[in-house]
């Protein structure tokens, strides 16, 4: 019986033509693995779709790999997480000289660039929110951030509490952000959310809510925008610590 004829078409092989075009203009060689890759890939999945489209599955199909591959690099996904939020970092200038008579104007401005730096990324700002970074990147910020309050002249402690005030209130405001432009984008925009909120308000009794209706129009005065609200919150931050710098100490009572 004389042996069948294999179709390379049955079983999925290209045909010929196929193959010889193949030949003929190979694959690019895939990039090799590594860290900066895996993140760069990442921190784009970030920009188009946030934080909670992250696993590990879906940045090694952006990669054209498998999930497993990313283990050599990372052990899961909060530390591919905190590589992204630290490789943001890495975009923020850090260059200072402290100046004892400009600490809170260098501190303001370091502050003002963290915050640009994470709000062009959606929601990576959670990230930062309940932990403590430790990246070269976001130590390298934090190194000028603290010579900046020491050449001021504030204690250690005060130092230490300003620095995680500062972190919290730059990442929460961004993420804030995010959410709300997140929310707006896909349901209404700001414009109806403030009419429906001023709706809310106008049927609240006013007898039982004077200091809100009396306020309402403040409220809802969106002045110059987030940028504005977040000048503010900066603002009674840092002055704040210098009016605790202000205050003269106790004195010691002598036990002798």
């Amino acid at each position: 019986m004389p042996r069948p004829t294999l179709d390379p078409n049955q079983y999925g092989a290209p045909p010929a033509g196929r193959r010889a075009a193949a030949a003929n203009h190979p694959r690019p060689p895939r990039r090799a693995l590594s860290l900066p890759l895996i993140v760069d890939t990442t921190l784009r999945v970030v920009d188009a779709e946030g934080v909670d489209a992250v696993t590990m599955r879906r940045v090694a199909e952006e990669l054209g790999t498998g999930a497993a591959s990313l283990y050599a690099h990372v052990a899961d996904k909060d530390e591919l997480l905190a590589a992204v939020y630290d490789r943001v970092f890495a975009d923020i200038d850090v260059t200072v000289s402290p100046h004892p008579e400009r600490w809170a104007e260098q501190i303001k401005d370091f502050a003002r660039r963290q915050r640009a730096a994470l709000a062009a990324h959606r929601d990576l700002a959670r990230v930062g929110l309940g932990s403590i970074p430790t990246g070269p990147n976001a130590l390298r910020a934090m190194e000028a951030m603290l010579s900046v309050m020491d050449a001021g002249g504030i204690a250690p402690q005060k130092i230490s509490f300003t620095g995680d005030l500062l972190a919290q209130f730059v990442n929460a405001s961004v993420y804030e952000d995010s959410l709300f432009q997140s929310r707006f984008d896909r349901n209404r925009s700001f414009h109806e959310w403030t009419q429906q909120m001023q709706d809310v308000i106008a049927s609240l009794p006013a007898d039982r809510f004077p200091t809100i209706h009396r306020l309402a129009p403040a409220l809802f005065d969106p002045g110059e925008g987030e940028n504005e609200r977040f000048e503010f919150g900066l603002e009674v931050i840092i002055q704040g610590l210098a009016a605790t710098m202000a205050k003269p100490r106790p004195a010691r009572r002598n036990r002798s």
